[in-house]
């Protein structure tokens, strides 16, 4: 994970000549039951700017939210959701769920009785308990989900500059959340039971001040692209959150938020056959697919997932699904706060 002092190595030596604004029809044409509103704002670089303040319920229109877990284990991949591992995106079917001894190489892993049901956390309680950095043994081997019914009050608002102010020097990210360490055979590393790593945190919604983001952006459907899901301490409980097939899943105090991108949430096609725009980064840099119409993938992106042409000016593409992430770091200034 990177650390918020880092600096990454680009190929943009100089200030992009061609600068896209931010356009915020698109995140109208995604998902109208939100507001956006344009407001004077600072930036990380001290400037002072236009920012759109974008307000959202993560709760996407564009797409349905879930499944996430199956509840037996002759259950196929329609009833459960996607897991992601080792860059690869697994169906979280009954089979799957069945042979999590065999996929983690661990006897502990039996997340069904003898009839072969799953156990599912069934309501908003055990959805916080079982996410809780701290979960007791009683949800040990449970597959989590947590339904959209438990965020009905949930809110989120987010600052990102009309006009993105390239810098030279990007910005890692804070470092929040992460994937697991591999630990050379294939799977990642699990810390021994009730330990986490040094730091760890359960996922909270981001907090206002400023401080360096951990929200890599917002999708045109205005949910949030989040910092990589907490893999080692979701699996350290002997638990599995699934993803759905967009690439989301629902905490309580953040609401549903993405964590990778796997071509399903709103996008605006581009005419030149480049690959498709999702999303705009918190610097106001596009964010766009991984590949284009025809499978290809972008070959000069530089340490953040960003490159350059002259129709879009400095952009990202988001990382490869499976990869439990969106982009690396920002080559922009971030909105610290609105005037």
């Amino acid at each position: 994970m990177l650390g918020c002092s880092s600096k990454k190595t680009s190929n943009m030596a100089n200030e992009p000549t061609v600068v896209k604004t931010v356009d915020s029809d698109y995140f109208s044409s995604a998902n109208a039951k939100n507001t956006i509103t344009k407001v004077p704002c600072t930036l990380s670089d001290g400037s002072t700017r236009e920012c759109y303040q974008i307000s959202s319920n993560s709760m996407p229109t564009d797409h349905q939210m879930g499944p996430w877990c199956p509840t037996n284990i002759s259950d196929n991949a329609v009833t459960g959701g996607i897991w992601l591992s080792d860059g690869e995106v697994f169906d979280v079917d009954g089979a799957f769920i069945k042979n999590l001894a065999s996929f983690y190489n661990d006897t502990t892993w039996e997340m069904y009785d003898a009839d072969g049901e799953i156990f599912v956390t069934k309501t908003q309680a055990d959805c916080e308990n079982a996410a809780n950095p701290n979960v007791g043994e009683e949800y040990k081997n449970y597959c989590v989900t947590c339904l959209p019914s438990y965020i009905t009050q949930v809110s989120q608002s987010y600052l990102i500059p009309v006009k993105p102010v390239f810098i030279t020097d990007p910005v890692a990210f804070l470092g929040r959340g992460g994937g697991g360490q591999n630990n050379g055979a294939g799977r990642p590393e699990r810390p021994p039971r009730g330990e986490r790593p040094d730091g760890a945190r359960p996922e909270r919604p981001e907090r206002g001040g400023g401080g360096v983001p951990s929200t890599r952006g917002v999708a045109l459907n205005r949910v949030e692209f989040s910092a990589p899901a907490p893999v080692n301490n979701i699996l350290s409980a002997y638990t599995i959150a699934p993803f759905d097939n967009a690439g989301g899943h629902i905490n309580v105090h953040q609401g549903y938020h993405y964590h990778d991108a796997t071509g399903v949430s709103y996008a605006v096609r581009q005419d030149d056959g480049h690959a498709s725009l999702i999303g705009y980064a918190k610097d106001g840099h596009g964010i766009y697919n991984n590949e284009d119409p025809k499978g290809n993938t972008a070959s000069d992106l530089d340490d953040c997932r960003g490159h350059y042409d002259n129709i879009r000016g400095y952009h990202y593409h988001v990382d490869a699904a499976g990869n439990n992430n969106i982009i690396n770091c920002i080559h922009g200034a971030y909105a610290i706060n609105s005037n």
